[in-house]
This record gives C-alpha cells, structure tokens and sequence, in this order.
C-alpha cells in the first residue's frame, strides 16, 4: 500500500527566525535603492516564500515573532530615508510601527497555510493582501510606503496594476512566492509511495508548484498596456530647479528657491525665442517650488507671472500657502500667461490642495504626547491643512491630475483624479529633506506603476531629483539626476480611456481581503498532539502526493 506523505515537522527556532530575516533582506532587495538602481524585483517573490516557510505549522507566537523580525530586517533599510536628517528615533519608530503589521501577518499565517480545499497558497496571498490594506489605512491615515507592489516597475507582474491596481500586483507576487514554497514543501514531504522510484513522487508536485509561480509571476506580461494618444499630445516641460542646499532647511533660502524655478524657466523662454527650443504647450514646477506664499509677497508674485510671461505657456507652481486660520497649505497653482496668479486661489480648476499631507512631516498628531519622546516634533511648526477637493486642475484646456508628493502612494488619491478626467498626470515632489537616500527612486517606481494602473502619462516633477516623463505603459523615458538643474522635455500622449482598475476602484483589495478573513476562519486546526520528547507530531497533508 502507497504511503500518504506528511508535512515536514516545524523548522527548528533559529532556523525559522533566520528564514524570516532573510526573507526580510529579500523584500528590502526587490525596491530600487541602495543595492541596486532598479531594484531586483524577483526577490520579491523569494521573500514571500521565505516568510511562508518560516511558519510552516508553527505557533501563532512563533509566526508573530518572524514575521517582526522579518518587518524589521526589511522596513529598517528601506525606510532609511526617513531618518536622513532627523536621527534614529523617528526612523526606528515608524520602523517598528509597520514591523508590527508584518509580525500580526506572521502570527496569521501557520492558520492560512491550513487553509481547506488545497487553497493554501492563495490564502497566503490574500493574507499579504489584507496587511497591505490594512497598513495603507492605520495608523494617521496610513501609511503604504514598501507596498511588495512598489517593487514591481520593472517586473512582468506590473500589468497586472491595469486591472485590479496595486492589490492585484501586490496579490500576483505573492501568490507567486506562496506558490514556491508549496513547491518546497512538496519536496520534504515523506515518505515517498512504496515501490516508487526515489525522489520522483515528491519532484513531480513540486515541479507543478513552480510552473504554476513563473505563470503567475509572468501572467502581468499578457495584459496591453495601451500608450496611443486619444486626445492628441502636449509638449511639457517640467522644470527642476535644484535647492541651495540638502536636508531640512532646503527653504532656509526660500527666494533663492523660488529663483531656481524661475530663471530655469527663463533660460527655456530665451532657448526658444533663439529656436534652438521647442515652445511647450505646459510648464510643470514641483511641490515647495514657492515656500513664499506670492499672495503674500508681492515680490514673489510677481517672479511667477514673469515666469509664465515669458515662456508664454500654462505654469504650475507648488506653493505652500497661509491658512486657512493657523493652518498652511501645500497647494498646486495654474498660472497663466494673461492672468497671471489672479484668481488661482479662488478657482478649484486652478488650484489643488494636497489631500493627504504627511503625518509627522506636515502635520504632527498628538503633539505634546510626542513631544515627550522628542522634542523634533516641533519642526513642524504649524500644521498643514487637508485638502478638500479632488486634485484635477486645467491648464491650457486640458484636465490634468495633480498629485503631491507622498499622495502618490495612495491608490484612491491618485484614480480619484483619473475618474474625475484627468488625461495625465503629474506628480509634484520635493525630496530635498531626504538627501541622496533611496526616497527619491522609491517614489518613481511608485509613479511608473501609477502611469500603467491609471493608463495615463505621469510627470514626476521634483525640486532635486528624481524627476522624469514616464509613458502609460510605464516606462521612464527621460530622467535626471539628484541636486541638479534641469528641464525635462517631450511629448505627454492624453487620454480617456479608463482602465478595469480604474473603474473597479477598490474592488479587488476588499474582495481578496475578505477571501483571507474567510480561509482564516475556515482553515483547520493545527494538530497539537505531542509525541514523548516534545516534539510536535507528524500531522497529515492536506495535499497527499498522489501515487506514481
């Protein structure tokens, strides 16, 4: 009679905690950043696996501890940016903060992989799945920074954005990586039916585990990633005017910013009256291009409207504006060329207030409660608003979608605009604060996944660096260096069409959350027989390998 193969017993402590580390390390070495440019978005896959083996029929308390480890040794280097200038303590904290989602995911998935009716793997993605959603959510509004889905501008899994949003490439990776490890496991099952050739009934399973996480892994590539113009195309420039100097008092100079923008500007408006230029139909500046509010400072006013004078184009400035009442607003102004900033302020289809401004960066929650901690929290000296109107601004006729900054990692922030009918979109930035950290490359892979989610051009305009004109199949095709000048030109294809994901909206990440919630109250309970000597007993699969 064959034999039915059983689970391998749990990983010992160590090795399972190591496991989790590296899978860690893994996730950390899929973003672009300091390892490599680009990033090596297969290791995303790997680190799911890796995370998935290492609770393998363990303790939930066991789970929760590697998945920590496994949040820390990924979220410390990758959100290293956010202590560039500000010390240990803030970068540690919201380490640890978003550690703690991975160590509840850990603590979940010994459960999720005793999911009922073979669907283990898919469990564990949709598990991935339901964290993501969570993390983007609590706590302050969220935070979806180092979504497995931002590792993935590269990948073949990017397609997959088109039709179900980052979620779905999110659910796609991991899916993949649950996948290898069930081809894994598949291997150390035991013991092999009698009579069988040695190694071939535990090959075969596996073999159909990993065919099954390249399919997956590779299944983005089939989806189009239509780049015609619909409505025609625009010559934009985005102008980066670099800062006198990195770090937190990049504004300490707050003219010889605003100066910056202008005379790149002007330099464009004289290349072109020489004709050595082409006259762009648009002018993007990035966000805290004016730190001087110009309705304020007449000065400051008046640089802009000379600015859109003389390149004779719609300019779009990023100003930080007094109020409302003790409030400031990180804003996005249309200026034109006859009416100058007139009336910007007081036009919503010419001016956009950031929605989503950053917590602990722009407003500061709880602050005499933080302030025990460090007294930091008083760099922000006044708490910026939050916007009330979507980001869709008209420049010259056309609907653009405005995005500031850290809003770009928001999946409603963004479609919001595109379904208002935005026919592309730019993203205004300043990465001043974060030096030549990974920030920067971080949040442009976040725009080349938005360009092919939303199915429109994407400009990413910052006041240092990264800035670049992205297609809407994703690909940048121009791009410029940290803490330079430059003036990033070309032709931006508009269009209408909404993609699936687009009009699906958060369908796919509520669906796929509640599929997770469902496996987890469904999965069977873990055998907790103990033979004498204490260790766990063999517990059958639920996946018998059939017989050669």
């Amino acid at each position: 009679m064959p034999s039915r193969p059983v689970d391998p017993a749990p990983l010992r402590l160590p090795l399972s905690l190591l496991l989790a580390v590296l899978g860690g390390v893994a996730a950390w070495a899929a973003f672009p950043g300091t390892i490599s440019r680009e990033g090596w978005w297969f290791t995303a896959v790997l680190a799911v696996a890796l995370l998935a083996l290492a609770t393998h029929r363990v303790r939930a308390r066991r789970g929760f501890a590697a998945g920590l480890l496994f949040g820390l040794a990924f979220m410390f280097p990758h959100l290293a940016w956010s202590g560039t200038y500000v010390g240990l303590l803030p970068w540690s904290a919201l380490t640890v903060v978003c550690a703690l989602f991975y160590a509840v995911l850990g603590a979940f998935l010994p459960r999720l992989q005793r999911a009922r009716w073979r669907l283990a793997p898919l469990a564990v993605a949709t598990g991935w799945v339901a964290l993501e959603a969570a993390r983007a959510r609590f706590p302050f509004e969220g935070f979806p920074w180092g979504r497995l889905a931002f590792s993935q501008a590269d990948a073949p899994t990017l397609g997959l954005a088109a039709l179900g949003g980052s979620p779905l490439v999110t659910f796609g990776v991991s899916l993949s990586g649950a996948l290898l490890a069930s081809g894994v496991l598949a291997l150390l099952r035991l013991p092999a039916p009698a009579g069988a050739p040695r190694g071939v009934p535990r090959l075969r399973p596996a073999a159909l585990f990993a065919v099954a996480a390249v399919a997956v892994a590779a299944s983005g590539a089939l989806v189009p990633r239509p780049t015609a113009a619909e409505d025609g195309t625009k010559f934009v420039a985005a102008v980066q005017g670099n800062v006198p100097e990195a770090g937190l008092e990049f504004n300490a100079e707050r003219r010889a910013v605003l100066d910056n923008h202008a005379r790149a500007t002007e330099a464009l408006a004289r290349a072109v009256d020489a004709g050595t230029a082409r006259q762009p139909d648009l002018v993007l500046w990035p966000e805290n291009s004016s730190d001087i509010d110009p309705y304020e400072n007449p000065d400051a006013a008046a640089v802009i409207d000379q600015a859109a004078r003389d390149v004779r184009a719609p300019l779009l400035v990023g100003a930080v504006l007094d109020g409302p009442g003790r409030y400031v607003s990180n804003t996005g102004l249309v200026v034109t060329p006859d009416q100058g900033l007139a009336g910007a302020r007081d036009d919503d289809s010419r001016h956009y207030v950031k929605q989503r401004p950053a917590p602990f960066g722009e407003y500061m929650p709880y602050r005499s409660f933080f302030r025990m901690f460090s007294d930091k929290v008083d760099l922000v000296s006044r708490d910026f608003v939050h916007g009330d109107h979507v980001g869709l601004l008209r420049m010259g006729g056309v609907p653009v979608g405005d995005v500031i900054c850290f809003e770009v990692a928001f999946d409603d922030t963004v479609r919001d605009s595109v379904r208002a009918g935005a026919q592309f979109l730019v993203v205004q930035t300043n990465n001043a604060t974060f030096g030549y950290s990974d920030e920067a490359v971080q949040q442009l892979a976040m725009s080349r996944l938005r360009a092919v989610e939303s199915g429109r051009a994407v400009v990413q305009i910052s006041t240092v660096g990264v800035s670049a004109i992205i297609g809407p199949d994703g690909v940048a095709h121009d791009e410029s260096s940290l803490f330079t000048t430059d003036v990033l030109t070309g032709d931006v294809a508009l269009r209408t069409t909404q993609t699936v994901a687009t009009r699906v909206g958060d369908a796919p990440e509520l669906a796929l959350t509640a599929l997770a919630l469902l496996l987890l109250l469904t999965a069977r309970r873990g055998d907790r027989r103990r033979p004498r000597g204490g260790a766990p007993a063999p517990e059958r699969s639920a996946d018998p390998v059939p017989a050669a």
